[in-house]
């Protein structure tokens, strides 16, 4: 017991804190995802998500200290991102086939996943800057925060809403698809894309690869759709 508090201490008061507890929570919590079989409510991420905050507040760790050596895996998300494209490089001639009917669904899906999350915030009597940071919510978090402030929103709460649509995506999107009857791994995994960006391809990845696969092409076509477009829009309706 004295040598783990003596580590603890040590870990605590270095950047090897924050790698060192990301990396072994996101383990185990993908090691116990395996054993229950993968299920949508037992996601890793979400599990790290809530394991490594409890912690934060347990410890009394401040949040920049956390992140001084959590970083490192930050870094790591830019290259994660681009591997997405080597299977959508695998199946580049089934996509050019395509290309008419993807785009036409990556646009209804932006523009209802935007429309949708203003129209509830308008309804609820919510503040214009929440309404606004709300708006990119189906955009992987680092657009969004961009989005969000060109939109007059608040950057940090649509890094919040992005990521908490996202987790809600990868943990509902199987008892949705299953109700709704959809069968094809190629439309499911386009539809997690497109609503719940990097974290519901993450889990689509998991499932089937066709379904990751298309589900990293949404991704991508919502971060330059959205953030070519939306601005626009919004600055014509205003």
């Amino acid at each position: 017991m004295p040598n783990f508090v003596e580590l603890w201490v040590y870990l605590a008061a270095t950047p090897l804190f924050g790698l060192t507890a990301t990396v072994s929570v996101y383990v185990a919590a993908q090691m116990a995802a395996q054993r229950l079989g993968q299920p949508p409510w037992a996601n890793p991420v979400l599990a790290t998500v809530v394991v490594l905050a409890l912690l934060l507040v347990a410890t009394g760790t401040p949040y920049p200290a956390y992140f001084s050596g959590a970083q490192f895996i930050h870094f790591l998300l830019g290259p994660a991102v681009v591997a997405l494209a080597w299977p959508l490089w695998q199946r580049r001639a089934e996509l050019r086939r395509r290309a008419g009917p993807i785009v036409g669904a990556a646009l209804a899906g932006g523009a209802a996943a935007a429309a949708s999350a203003v129209g509830l915030a308008w309804a609820l009597g919510l503040p214009q800057q929440v309404a606004m940071s709300l708006a990119p919510k189906s955009v992987t978090a680092p657009v969004a925060m961009g989005i969000a402030e060109q939109l007059g929103g608040i950057p940090a709460l649509a890094a919040a809403f992005a990521v908490l649509t996202g987790m809600v995506g990868a943990v509902s999107a199987k008892y949705l698809f299953d109700a709704l009857r959809i069968a094809s791994p190629e439309v499911r995994g386009f539809a997690l894309g497109t609503a719940s960006h990097g974290i519901g391809a993450a889990r689509a990845l998991l499932v089937h690869p066709d379904a990751g696969a298309y589900a990293g092409l949404a991704l991508g076509l919502q971060v330059v759709l959205a953030a070519l477009l939306m601005p626009l829009v919004f600055r014509l309706l205003a």
